[in-house]
């Protein structure tokens, strides 16, 4: 496949409640999305899409005012954009992704930032999330090319090279493709509520702000209404008390609800394990059915995993320990496993490529997935919700776009119902339907604003 042209649109979208991410409170976002034209050996062309969130809260936390942040993640993007054709090459996405991430994308981030000097760094994480609207149109592009959806392109059969060229130079990986590490996906799937450190459990955490949409705000209503039975829970990492107090209301609420699976997520703000230990000792103490139904802990520690080396044996030892910020590619699963890390979270928005390459390992070594969101809305939720349809994660796969922007996927969700809205605690991804990711986005009627960048 070779790439002619890319065309990148930014859609705006609000929250109907704000959401936090560690220290910082997110109430809008941009996401990035992106038009490929591709044309194979044969001289057919076909186009691909691709789109992702640019949370700037999440992938660069920092004091840097958060319009200055994303405006530099937009100009990323539109710099991508310029540099897509003459650098992405001829091939398959996975193999040309690859090459792309460890050589142009850094080239480019080391570029951005010297027009910065006296600013902070845009980080390696923000510039892969940049890049995985292109990495993701690149292989919807190339399955419509070949009749094939996206999942069916990673074996021998359209692959030049096996894993053994990528991953440890280890004998375990040669003769072996990321098809070999897939399963066969189920139509419906568990799917994970966030509860988000600012969302109301009951009444007596009502503001009066709360939005009058039609659309659940207290948590007891969410799980009613959408049937849900795994909720990730949102704390502090820095407030003992108010984490345990927290794990344990909801806790009790799961009890009396049917909730069966719970996780917490401590959002990168703790330094010491032991943090993260009397948390879950006080739990299982106090607790002890609370505790049974927590799944795994996701990411407690920060984000920069070489600079942040911490043995985390002993978190692992009580629950499974996940992986999600620091997992920027393999070779960071690999260093985090030596750690004691035991799992691994993966997101299409740090590109679908790096995502198969970190699926790989980690399943080759026996660590545990999940597939989460970074509130997906619109097109995203579709590759995010068929990477762990095909992973085998632990349990289904976290969306919560529904939460929190509802309406900006109102388009979508009349094509394919079953992505956009929870039914008995499940995903329907039956409506998926077609060569590359299955969009079918000639029946979604979405009227786009002008791309910002257009070499087309």
């Amino acid at each position: 496949m070779k790439i002619l042209g890319a065309e990148l649109y930014i859609l705006p979208v609000n929250l109907r409640i704000p959401l936090k991410f560690g220290d910082q409170t997110l109430t809008s976002v941009k996401c990035a999305r992106v038009k490929v034209l591709s044309k194979s050996e044969d001289g057919i062309i076909k186009e691909g899409w691709g789109e992702t969130p640019l949370s700037a809260a999440w992938v660069w936390p920092s004091s840097l005012d958060y319009g200055q942040r994303e405006s530099r993640l937009i100009e990323f993007c539109e710099s991508i954009a310029q540099y897509f054709i003459e650098f992405y090459g001829d091939g398959h996405p996975f193999e040309l992704g690859i090459k792309f991430i460890s050589e142009s994308l850094e080239d480019l981030r080391r570029s951005h930032n010297g027009t910065y000097p006296d600013q902070e760094e845009l980080p390696h994480l923000a510039a892969l999330v940049a890049f995985s609207a292109f990495d993701l149109a690149a292989y919807d592009a190339y399955g419509k090319l070949y009749s094939r959806s996206v999942f069916e392109l990673f074996g021998p059969e359209f692959l030049t090279k096996d894993l053994s060229q990528y991953l440890d130079s280890e004998d375990s990986y040669k003769g072996k493709y990321p098809s070999d590490y897939l399963v066969k996906p189920e139509q419906k799937i568990p799917v994970w509520h966030l509860v988000g450190g600012l969302d109301p459990i009951d009444e007596g955490e009502l503001n009066g702000e709360e939005p009058d949409d039609g659309y659940p705000i207290l948590l007891r209503d969410w799980i009613r209404r959408d049937g849900l039975k795994c909720l990730k829970v949102k704390l502090r990492g820095t407030d003992l008390d108010w984490d345990l107090e927290r794990m344990k209301k909801i806790g009790d609420i799961s009890l009396t609800e049917g909730v069966q699976c719970l996780s917490a997520d401590f959002n990168c703000t703790v330094n010491d394990p032991e943090y993260v230990n009397s948390v879950l000792d006080s739990i299982e103490a106090d607790c002890p059915e609370t505790f049974k139904r927590i799944l795994y802990v996701e990411q407690p520690f920060p984000y920069e995993l070489k600079d942040n080396q911490i043995d985390v044996h002993s978190v692992a030892s009580r629950k499974p320990l996940y992986l999600d910020e620091s997992a920027h590619d393999w070779t960071y699963v690999k260093l985090g496993m030596s750690l004691g890390w035991n799992g691994v979270a993966l997101k299409t928005c740090k590109t679908l490529t790096g995502a198969m390459l970190s699926l790989c390992w980690a399943k080759e070594n026996g660590m545990g997935l999940m597939v989460q969101d970074l509130t997906n809305p619109m097109l995203a939720q579709i590759p995010h919700v068929l990477l762990a349809a095909h992973a085998g994660t632990i349990m289904g796969v976290e969306s919560n776009g529904m939460q929190f922007y509802p309406d900006a996927s109102l388009p979508e969700q009349r094509v394919h119902p079953g992505i956009y809205r929870r039914r008995k605690g499940l995903l329907d991804i039956s409506t998926i339907d077609g060569s590359g990711f299955g969009y079918r986005i000639q029946e979604i009627e979405r009227e786009l604003p002008s791309p910002i960048s257009s070499n087309l």
